[in-house]
């Protein structure tokens, strides 16, 4: 066991949203220690496509952390050599309709967003092909979102990272946290881990799709479940799909409460050349067998929007599980339950994109200052003590993969 460590904060969870809050925990003047049990960007994080949405999302509080998470990410990305080494490029989103009733459930959902700030404009069904030439024809209009964005997320996380440790927080990767501690009167005093203790005053739950386990650590119930979803990888092409490009029917499936699988055709190019072809999502527990009846129902989908794909190859397959929350948002910041301990997870699919303006609420709460969102709708103890009979018997079945253990890196 190593000497204890003492900090100000102890970030737990070295994905997107650890990653953001560490970062920002230490320009706010805190001392920080990060520790995952695996490496940066192990788990969902390094599963996703690296959306920084505000297309998806109804006006309300998700959409409120979007905006502002946007803005602090364009804000980050104009730093010096930041947008290059995280692969940031704010090529907006565009979204379309099959059918004329399709098309008028998105403009009346496109009009509600508008009025909350987003930048939404209506595209015609002739000025579809100026956007995206290779779309598919016949298709009733959509909506173009100039504030969508992406990052390439392994590479961001890990340069959120190393912004963090140039600021002065310190990295442990492969430490496993096996016990939140608490003082005599139940407050946080930091946590023990496979290699030693962190002693602090506040512990950040960062933990994503695994933080009800560690919410269980510290004694309280936060009830975040994994969703599964696949993306496929094409081979590297020219730049054929200019943006985030996808079907109406994505939003509904994002807002469902079904635990059943669900598909809708989204494809947007990257800087490196492959397309990523999305999206399902399932609740299947911890389940990482491939599926072949998704990854062809996805390929059906893309090639739906995008007929040119028939004839491309799709090199691999990858799967992840977003940290489902019954509501749709995230528990972001202090638990009344436990002094001293926070959250800042249950982001679902949108982690990438709102872990910026998390980290940064999280940060201004531990700084003692007014976050600059109202973190009400965000509680986490929002939730009934006891889960409902059919959460608690999913949550009976889930298995933990295991994670490797990875060699210590130090400030």
């Amino acid at each position: 066991m190593t000497k204890p460590l003492t900090c100000d904060v102890v970030v737990v969870g070295a994905g997107m949203v650890g990653a953001a809050s560490a970062l920002y925990a230490v320009r706010a003047g805190l001392s920080v220690v990060l520790v995952d049990r695996g490496p940066v960007a192990g788990g969902t994080t390094g599963a996703g496509e690296g959306n920084l949405l505000v297309s998806d999302k109804e006006p309300g509080p998700e959409l409120e952390l979007a905006l502002l998470s946007g803005r602090l990410w364009a804000d980050i990305a104009a730093e010096p050599g930041v947008a290059e080494a995280v692969e940031y490029e704010a090529k907006g989103g565009l979204v379309v309709a099959s059918g004329v009733e399709g098309l008028a459930a998105l403009e009346g959902f496109a009009d509600g967003q508008r009025s909350a700030g987003v930048e939404a404009v209506s595209v015609a069904p002739g000025q579809l092909h100026d956007l995206e030439p290779y779309l598919a024809d016949g298709l009733a209009g959509g909506v173009l979102y100039p504030q969508d964005a992406q990052v390439m997320p392994t590479l961001a996380a890990a340069h959120l990272v190393r912004l963090a440790r140039a600021a002065g927080a310190s990295l442990r990767t492969g430490w496993t946290v096996t016990e939140v501690l608490r003082t005599a009167a139940g407050a946080v005093r930091g946590v023990r881990t496979s290699r030693g203790d962190v002693h602090a005053p506040a512990v950040v739950n960062a933990a994503g799709t695994w933080g009800g386990e560690l919410a269980a650590l510290a004694g309280v119930s936060l009830p975040v479940l994994p969703r599964r979803g696949f993306v496929l990888v094409t081979e590297p092409l020219p730049r054929r799909v200019r943006r985030k490009v996808y079907a109406a029917d994505y939003v509904a499936d994002v807002a469902s409460d079904s635990a059943a699988l669900q598909t809708s055709p989204v494809v947007e190019g990257t800087a490196a050349g492959p397309v990523l072809i999305g999206a399902s999502r399932e609740r299947v527990g911890f389940d990482r067998s491939f599926s072949l009846p998704v990854a062809r129902a996805l390929a059906a989908g893309a090639t739906r929007l995008f007929p040119f794909l028939e004839g491309v190859q799709a090199m691999r397959a990858y799967l992840g599980f977003r940290p489902y929350m019954p509501d749709h948002l995230p528990a972001i910041g202090p638990d009344p339950r436990v002094p001293g301990l926070f959250h800042a997870c249950g982001h679902e699919g949108a982690g990438i994109g709102l872990a910026t303006g998390t980290g940064h609420l999280i940060a201004q709460v531990l700084a003692e200052k007014a976050p600059d969102l109202d973190l009400a709708p965000f509680r986490p103890d929002r939730f009934p003590a006891d889960p409902a009979p059919e959460e608690l018997e999913e949550l009976e079945e889930l298995e933990e993969p295991e994670e490797p253990e990875e060699p210590e890196e130090v400030s």
